[in-house]
């Protein structure tokens, strides 16, 4: 697996990591614990170096299954979580970026997760009642205390991620980016990345499982599926994003390819320094994604991409108001 490099500080990773949210947490097919530890260690084995998880999924049961996974290989991988929400009786209730709940959040990832530092530790969202100053200054006391090492933030705006790297140096910034979702590519989170050194880590990099081209409009997201709330992914705007599903397939022909490796490697070749973390609860889907670091999209086959995708226009946004209100900021 080719490597690449998040943030000034040499942080090195697998060019694609792991996404390990959906193995028991959003979706409505999920995996039991030993399941998920058994695709976690085969995913090491495949070339994988670096996971994605956060308190919440679960909430908490996630990172104690990603801690379980990877402690005989630990000194191998890169392992990133998060810090952000309120979770009250074992249910998310609100934003929490307080410094002393980051320091306790800290703590209580650290026991899970059985390691002794979080190698990358975001601000799941920002928390508009907490100065994002503090924020950082809250990391940047947990860094010198040796109990994280890299700072990150998910969904920022360009200039709350500017103010907060002027406290404590961001490694990395992870916000929704893929083909369909590419607010980064306008919003400055690109630009900023680029000025300041900071790497980025595009999650739902394959639009939520639709860019695979396994779901279309009479294959709904089913009970206790995050996405049936999403307004992508009503029958209607399934339909007419298929449009989409349908370029990436005729491109992953030309390329004897699959359409999630094209929208992977589309993602690659945007800059250096972006690194996807695309999610599965299968074997096959986890080799099929990881084949995409192989696939060569050549400046034609990315001009090609760009003008047929400006001609596509995407339908519905991609959360409701209640949770879009929550980036960005």
């Amino acid at each position: 697996m080719q490597k690449r490099t998040l943030g000034k500080n040499g942080l090195e990773v697998s060019a694609i990591g792991y996404g390990c949210m959906g193995l028991d947490f959003g979706y409505a097919h999920k995996l039991g614990k030993q399941e998920g530890i058994t695709l976690i260690r085969q995913a090491v084995d495949l070339g994988v170096t670096f996971f994605d998880t956060a308190e919440v999924y679960g909430p908490f049961t996630n990172e104690e299954m990603v801690g379980e996974a990877l402690r005989p290989v630990r000194d191998q991988v890169v392992i990133a979580t998060k810090f952000g929400f309120d979770i009250v009786d074992g249910k998310q209730s609100g934003l929490n970026s307080r410094p002393e709940n980051i320091k306790a959040v800290a703590d209580a990832s650290l026991k899970r997760l059985g390691i002794e530092q979080i190698d990358l530790f975001y601000q799941h969202r920002v928390d508009p009642n907490v100065p994002i100053e503090d924020v950082a200054g809250a990391v940047k006391d947990l860094i010198a205390a040796g109990k994280v090492k890299h700072f990150g933030m998910s969904e920022p705006g360009a200039q709350t991620a500017r103010r907060a790297h002027a406290v404590q140096p961001i490694t990395a910034l992870q916000n929704e980016f893929s083909l369909w979702t590419r607010g980064v590519q306008t919003n400055g989170i690109l630009e900023a990345c680029e000025e300041l050194g900071i790497g980025l880590v595009p999650y739902s990099p394959l639009g939520k499982g639709f860019l695979t081209g396994a779901m279309s409009k009479d294959t709904p997201p089913g009970e206790g599926d995050f996405r049936s709330i999403l307004p992508r992914f009503t029958a209607e705007a399934m339909d007419k994003n298929q449009a989409l599903v349908d370029l990436l397939k005729r491109i992953a022909q030309e390329k004897d390819a699959t359409p999630a490796q094209i929208a992977l490697a589309w993602l690659l070749a945007q800059k250096p320094w972006i690194v996807p973390i695309p999610g599965t609860t299968k074997l096959h889907r986890l080799q099929e994604n990881l084949g995409a670091a192989e696939v060569v999209l050549t400046a034609a086959d990315l001009e090609q991409i760009e003008t047929a995708a400006a001609a596509i226009q995407i339908e519905g946004e991609r959360y409701p108001e209640q949770l879009l209100k929550t980036t960005g900021l």
